[in-house]
């Protein structure tokens, strides 16, 4: 059977395989990890009718206190696709924002809302879990960042946001991926305050700043930031300041979801991570030893492996410990991982 591509892919990876030359040999669908890690894999958990399509997958997971799970999409007329715990599909709602990335979920005086970094807009967007939006935040042209170079053969920067989260008082942190590769700082009332560090590979640098996360394991809140293509994690102070690097040698970070103690890691380059509070990574779940699998957005289901991942771009915890992992792919692919630890 023939693929059917998007009409435009994403501009930020090229691709070095043809289609026809990715190849895999089977792989066993077995537990993934071990002991307090120990995982059983449902590939087939999200169950969908016939007259709709997960599309392609290039964004991320929330989840919401009721255990529904948001998983975006760049579908037409879609922007995220809701499930019950079980993976029985119930609605989809935002069609005016399809090609949502990175999300969060906040409550805000008892209602939640959904955080998205809407990639396609170029905006930030706060939805209500019904989908309707509260407000959008567009280029932040005050960072000086985004306004046309003096020479007009000079290529402009572009806006394109891949994560967002939010701070305990409310101030909004845009991580922008794609484009300046800086962190912008709003406060809650969504005026320009700072932007947070320049594009390079020392100290207060970014290489793709692609994901970004509220970490409060350390007492005073700090963010998280998934430093990708300089494989590893981050942190700063609400503030700006940097902190250090959590984490290194990682298999370009995109998304972290935290629970308790650790971090779990969706690495495109075929695996996702757990990383603890000392930043050691204490288990890889899904680990594709196919590199030619690795972040390839082409790779067809034929190919696919239960409990194998090929692109991991966008992941997240439940209440319960379980994982929800959304592949980078065209034909869209989530996976549940079920928590089953063994002594």
């Amino acid at each position: 059977m023939a693929c059917v591509l998007p009409a435009s892919l994403p501009a930020h990876v090229d691709f070095t395989l043809p289609l026809g030359q990715v190849t895999a040999a089977p792989l066993p669908a077995a537990p993934l990890g071990s002991g307090a890690w120990r995982f059983e894999v449902d590939a087939a958990w999200a169950k969908l009718p016939k007259e709709v399509s997960l599309g392609p997958t290039h964004g991320g997971v929330v989840v919401d206190k009721a255990g529904n799970i948001y998983v975006s999409t760049d579908a037409e007329k879609t922007g995220l696709l809701v499930f019950d715990a079980s993976g029985r599909y119930l609605r989809a709602i935002a069609p005016d924002f399809s090609g949502i990335h990175g999300m969060m979920i906040r409550e805000e005086g008892g209602k939640e809302f959904i955080y998205a970094a809407h990639v396609k807009g170029p905006q930030v967007v706060k939805l209500g879990l019904d989908g309707k939006a509260e407000w959008t935040i567009g280029i932040p042209k005050e960072s000086g960042f985004y306004n046309q170079p003096a020479d007009p053969k000079a290529k402009a920067t572009a806006f394109r946001p891949t994560a967002v989260t939010v701070g305990p008082d409310g101030r909004i942190y845009i991580a922008d991926g794609y484009g300046a590769s800086v962190v912008h700082v709003y406060s809650a009332d969504r005026r320009y305050l700072k932007t947070i560090g320049t594009r390079g590979e020392g100290d207060n640098q970014f290489k793709t700043c692609h994901g970004i996360a509220l970490d409060t394991r350390f007492g005073a809140p700090r963010l998280l930031i998934c430093d990708r293509e300089n494989r590893r994690l981050v942190h700063t102070d609400l503030d700006g300041k940097w902190i250090g690097v959590v984490t290194t040698g990682l298999r370009r970070p995109c998304a972290a979801s935290i629970q308790g103690d650790y971090v779990a890691v969706a690495e495109l380059e075929g695996r996702v991570a757990i990383v603890d509070k000392s930043g050691k990574v204490v288990a890889a779940l899904g680990d594709n030893p196919d590199q030619k699998q690795w972040a390839q957005f082409k790779l067809a289901p034929e190919f696919w492996r239960d409990g194998i991942f090929i692109a991991p771009h966008g992941v997240s915890f439940d209440k319960k410990g379980n994982l929800i992992v959304q592949d980078w792919n065209f034909a869209g692919r989530v996976t549940m991982l079920r928590h089953a630890p063994k002594g």
